[in-house]
């Protein structure tokens, strides 16, 4: 479990020289379940689509993303075909848009199975059947042939969970995938990518911004902002010791048990866009800690200890 799968340096994303994800690194082991958090359009799913060589064809990436030692950005289309499904797979937030509409769920399954296995069309229908069982998705058979708009939400997370599945990769990228299910169903979909995390040992990047859910999954959690990690922690320590002024912001918008106000606290302003993010911290102009310095120069990552950085001047 100690093994590094994944080890991303420097990572950025420009769209016209604009970084929109800013020098990211960070990396995950063999089993573990990493979260990421951030507002929209931090740059947390661009970052995850560049993973897998998706981020849009106008945007220009560098850096390094090692995985099993070989730096992916240097992959041609051929080679992503290999990656994708097989080592690394994506789970969407919207399952209507990821899905084919016209085509059966048991049929996109097993098109995984002919794609990158090689099985032919008897095989490829019974393993995705098998797949939907090991989702937990109720008498698979039938299921196998419906079409995604005669599935509930949380049973279209499913067969996306499946397709993610179907070639064993060694991790998994879940974008926002419960966003759009009631909280009964997310709690569902949390505990089978947990167990499917513990029976099959495959790592698990799960991106949200909703901190509730991640602090319920995640064992490490980076938090961006504007394209840039300004901390990363365990879990257990983030939310006990938050030190970023951003982190801290987060934190205090969550209602909490026994806590009864008035009026949720919530941070003033928004996310910079592209062309408006100077040389300084990205949050200088939302934080209430802000100085000239703030304003000027971009901090440099502070390692508090071992499992805890953050990017702040004031650290």
């Amino acid at each position: 479990m100690d093994q590094t799968i994944l080890d991303v340096r420097q990572l950025r994303v420009a769209f016209k020289g604009y970084p929109a994800v800013n020098d990211i690194s960070f990396h995950i082991k063999k089993g573990e379940i990493l979260g990421v958090v951030g507002e929209s359009g931090c740059g947390k799913s661009l970052a995850a689509l560049t993973l897998m060589g998706l981020q849009p064809k106008v945007m220009k990436a560098s850096g390094q993303v090692v995985f099993n030692g070989e730096n992916l950005l240097a992959n041609k289309e051929a080679d992503w075909q290999q990656v994708r499904g097989e080592g690394i797979a994506m789970i969407f937030q919207e399952p209507m848009t990821a899905l084919n509409p016209v085509v059966t769920v048991g049929d996109q399954i097993a098109e995984m199975f002919e794609l990158h296995r090689g099985s032919n069309k008897v095989e490829a229908q019974e393993r995705a059947i098998e797949m939907l069982e090991k989702v937990h998705i109720p008498d698979p058979v039938r299921r196998a042939k419906a079409y995604p708009h005669e599935l509930s939400g949380g049973m279209r997370q499913r067969v996306m969970i499946a397709m993610a599945l179907a070639c064993e990769p060694e991790l998994i990228i879940a974008d926002e995938p419960t966003t759009a299910l009631d909280v009964t169903v997310q709690a569902q979909v949390l505990d089978l990518l947990e167990e499917l995390r513990d029976t099959t040992g495959t790592a698990v990047q799960f991106i949200s911004h909703n901190l509730g859910v991640v602090s319920q999954l995640a064992e490490r959690v980076i938090v961006m902002y504007a394209g840039r990690i300004v901390e990363q922690a365990t879990a257990e320590e983030l939310f006990a010791n938050p030190q970023h002024p951003y982190t801290q912001g987060l934190l205090a918008t969550l209602p909490r048990i026994g806590g009864a106000r008035d009026v949720l606290p919530a941070i003033p302003g928004a996310v910079p866009p592209l062309d408006q993010r100077g040389q300084g911290c990205p949050f200088a102009d939302r934080c209430g800690k802000a100085t000239p310095t703030c304003v000027a120069t971009m901090p440099e990552e502070v390692e508090l200890n071992a499992v805890h950085t953050v990017a702040c001047h004031h650290i």
